[in-house]
C-alpha cells in the first residue's frame, strides 16, 4: 500500500489533505478520490454544487498522481 494526499481545489479555494490516505493500487485511488470527492461536496454548502471542483491526487513526493472531478448532480429546471 501507498500513502497519498488527496487536495481538493475549485482554482481559487483548497481543501488540503495533510494526513493522506493508504491506497491499494490504481483502481483504488480513483474509488478513493471519489470518496473524497463526495464529502467535500457535502461540505460545500447548498449553494455549491461542485462545478469547478476537482480533486488532485498527491504521492508523499508532491508528484500529482490523479486528478478526478467533482460528480456534478445537474438539476431540472422548475417549468
Amino acid at each position: 500500500m501507498t500513502r497519498y494526499r488527496f487536495h481538493c481545489t475549485n482554482g481559487s479555494e483548497c481543501i488540503l489533505d495533510s494526513e493522506g490516505s493508504l491506497v491499494h493500487g490504481p483502481a483504488a485511488l480513483g474509488r478513493r478520490a471519489r470518496q473524497v470527492a463526495a464529502a467535500a461536496l457535502a461540505s460545500l454548502g447548498p449553494g455549491d454544487d461542485g462545478a469547478g471542483w476537482r480533486v488532485s491526487v498527491h504521492d508523499l513526493a508532491g508528484r500529482q498522481v490523479w486528478v478526478e472531478p467533482f460528480a456534478v448532480q445537474e438539476t431540472a429546471l422548475a417549468a
